[in-house]
Order: C-alpha cells, then structure tokens, then sequence
C-alpha cells in the first residue's frame, strides 16, 4: 500500500482501472469503494479524497473512456490514405467497445446521482458519441477528397450508423463467448462502404 500522505502518480487511471478488474472479475454489484480501493492498494478513504462518491466514480470513470476513445477517434485524420478505410474505423469501433465494459455502463446508467452527472457533463461539452460520429465525419470527408471514397457517398450517414451501431453493441453485449464484434464490425462497414 502506498503510504499516508504521499502522492499517488496517475490516481485517477490507477482507480478506473481498478474498478474494472472489480466489474469484470466479481460483478457490478461488487463495485464499492472499499473494494476499488482495495484492489488498487490504496489507501480505504483515497476515492471520497477525490470523488464526491461512488456515484460520482463511476460517471467519472464512464466520461473518462469516452474521451478516450474520442480522441482516438479525432486520431483517424492523421491515417487518412493508410491501411484500407475499414481497417481505419474498425479499429477505433473495437477500441471503443474494449474501452468500456457493459456492466460499468450499466452501472453509470442504472445509479441515478451517477446518470445524472454523466448526462450534466455530456450537455456541458464533455465528449459522447457524438464527437466520435463527428470524428468520423470528418475522416470519411477526408478519404472521399482523397478518391478513396466515390463523392455520391453520404459519408455523414455512414458515420451515424457506425455510431448507432457501436452504441448498440456497447449497451446490450454481453460478456463472453457469442458472436464476435469484430465479424459485427467487418460486415456493417462492408455493406455502409460498399
């Protein structure tokens, strides 16, 4: 454990990704904050140190992956005429849905204090799916001036079935063995850039 009153590098990522172990390994009704605590070898208060409690923890944690997963879907521009426009969306999709387990977003959805703070923070700017489906406006616009899309195609309908798609899978998957995101991902994005 780390001792009293010494900063702990990275304390924010260290507890999100504690509570994920906790969600993944034992369940979302074992997730408290003695547990995420225990599991980050922190000391038992440090969480209400930083968070206003578990409810805030766990909104913090879901808007946390969000902007992670919406600046590596802004990343898209940058390999605008590398590996093939598929290949380019399809791994920010699976990055997306590895970054969030469902029970932790269930858990942010079903916690009414933890729904609303996550829902405040999205309408005060915080970045949603929708700054992804921009993201992935803007590189389908940027591969169609590069000719590596036909200029009929409607590149902003293709990003919002890719994102409804992706909100989809991440609201009702469930862990473990059942059909491959993956082989989800390849047919829809065969059949929106077709």
């Amino acid at each position: 454990m780390s001792p009293r009153g010494v900063a702990i590098p990275d304390l924010r990522e260290r507890l999100f990704a504690a509570a994920e172990r906790v969600v993944a390994r034992d369940g979302a009704a074992a997730l408290t904050s003695r547990a995420i605590t225990a599991e980050a070898d922190c000391a038992k208060g440090v969480l209400h140190t930083h968070f206003a409690g578990l409810d805030e923890f766990v909104a913090e944690l879901v808007l946390d992956r969000f902007a992670r997963s919406a600046r590596q879907a802004e990343a898209l521009e940058a390999k605008v005429g590398q590996a093939t426009v598929a290949d380019n969306l399809q791994a920010v999709v699976l990055a997306l849905l590895d970054s969030l387990q469902p029970a932790v977003v269930g858990l942010a959805m079903t916690r009414p204090a933890a729904a609303l703070h996550t829902r405040e923070s999205f309408q005060s700017g915080a970045p949603a799916f929708d700054a992804i489906q921009h993201a992935f406006t803007a590189y389908l616009q940027a591969e169609q001036r590069g000719g590596r899309l036909p200029d009929g195609v409607d590149v902003a309908t293709i990003a919002l079935a890719l994102v409804g798609t992706t909100h989809h899978l991440l609201m009702t998957r469930i862990p473990g063995p059942g059909e491959d995101t993956k082989a989800i991902t390849q047919r829809l994005l065969a059949v929106l850039l077709s």
